[in-house]
């Protein structure tokens, strides 16, 4: 919970906010929950309301080709091949009713046309590749190892420097918030937690364009994509202020918690939606007790799926994993390091690892694609 504002902005809100030249600017109230969640007031130069044309819908609901799942993969994320546009370029490879997985390789961003997701806030890891988000509320530069928070409804483009980017992508259908344990009764987040309010990138460089015309936009509400003409810039808010607008927070800012022995995965905690959890496995050391073993116990998955997204580093609870590797380790069946990886822990002093963990209280359907790209008979690699 944080607030923000650009630009310029009436005294009072709901008040006349004349323009220099004459007219009003229109106060748009940007929010969600009804009118009792986050919200941030806009303040345009046109009317936000002008709608030129409703076009063609294209449903894009996941597909399962696994919908009840016992068998743990792996998967070869990198393999999902590159596209030259941002939207085509999102491959959802496992999903439920809380959230969609995603990956995307796109060689290209949105290009001339804006994007509006009004079914989820998302969740952008950026694996490979830097740029710049453009947004209704003001830009952000992005590069490695950035989560890229962008509230639902959130009208936005992005650009990409070169052909070359990966990114994971968490579409929540709840709201995206840090976790309740870390902050106290005013939203603030708290000393013992592993990153503050200071770590968050928050909008600047402001754009207001003053232009009529016919701009596209694709909305997605329901599972479907709409093509639907604006009849002015989106971008032409000459202020704002609030505390729902997009942020980045860099998993290299997250300071890990250790002990003298190993840690459970909620101490990795980052973001939080209904029924999921998303945490940062950060460069950390290991526990310090002289008799600890580092690499984690044998758990059972029984309310949970856990999917883990391997960044870079040498993960030390598996025997073979490359950049882009994502495993999915499903409720109802224990799992645990590789053989040979729990002795191989022991006496480590710490680990250079980044990872991104997806625990979901709901089973995890897996699409086609994701099938397409993953290891044969991974679940066997525990057999000695």
């Amino acid at each position: 919970m944080l607030y923000h504002k650009l630009g310029k902005i009436p005294h009072k809100r709901h008040t006349v906010f004349e323009k220099p030249n004459g007219g009003l600017y229109y106060e748009q109230l940007f929010g969600t929950e009804g009118f009792s969640g986050v919200s941030s007031l806009l303040y345009h130069v046109h009317r936000p309301t002008m709608i030129k044309q409703i076009g063609e819908a294209v449903d894009v609901t996941p597909t399962a080709a696994v919908e009840k799942n016992i068998t743990s993969h792996m998967l070869r994320g990198w393999d999902v091949a590159p596209a030259n546009d941002y939207l085509e370029s999102r491959k959802v490879v496992l999903f439920n009713n809380d959230l969609n997985i995603t990956l995307a390789a796109p060689k290209s961003g949105t290009g001339d046309y804006f994007y509006k997701n009004a079914d989820a806030d998302e969740v952008i890891f950026v694996h490979k590749g830097k740029g710049k988000l453009r947004t209704m509320v003001g830009n952000l530069e992005f590069g490695y190892a950035d989560y890229i928070v962008i509230p639902r409804g959130m009208i936005y483009q992005i650009e990409f420097e070169t052909e070359d980017n990966r990114l994971l992508i968490t579409e929540s259908f709840s709201p995206i918030v840090t976790p309740k344990r870390y902050r106290n009764n005013f939203g603030q987040l708290l000393e013992h937690s592993p990153f503050c309010e200071r770590d968050f990138r928050l909008p600047e460089e402001l754009e207001t364009h003053d232009e009529l015309g016919e701009f596209k936009m694709y909305i997605r509400k329901e599972n479907t994509m709409h093509t639907v003409i604006y009849g002015s810039h989106p971008f032409d808010v000459v202020g704002w202020d609030g505390y729902n607008f997009p942020y980045i927070f860099s998993a290299l800012d997250f300071e890990p918690i250790t002990g003298r022995v190993h840690q459970p995965p909620p101490v990795h905690q980052t973001f939080e939606g209904w029924n999921f959890v998303i945490c940062t496995f950060a460069p950390r050391l290991y526990d310090y007790h002289p008799q600890a073993i580092p690499a984690p116990y044998n758990h059972s998955n029984i309310d949970s799926d856990e999917v883990l997204y391997y960044v870079d580093g040498d993960f030390m609870s598996r025997n073979h994993v490359e950049k882009g590797f994502i495993s999915l380790h499903p409720g109802g069946i224990p799992h645990g390091p590789h053989p040979g990886a729990y002795e191989r822990s022991i006496g480590q002093k710490g680990t250079e690892e980044l990872a991104v963990m997806i625990d979901t209280f709901k089973p995890l359907k897996i699409t086609q694609e994701a099938l397409n790209i993953g290891e044969k008979d991974y679940w066997k690699s525990w057999i000695e």
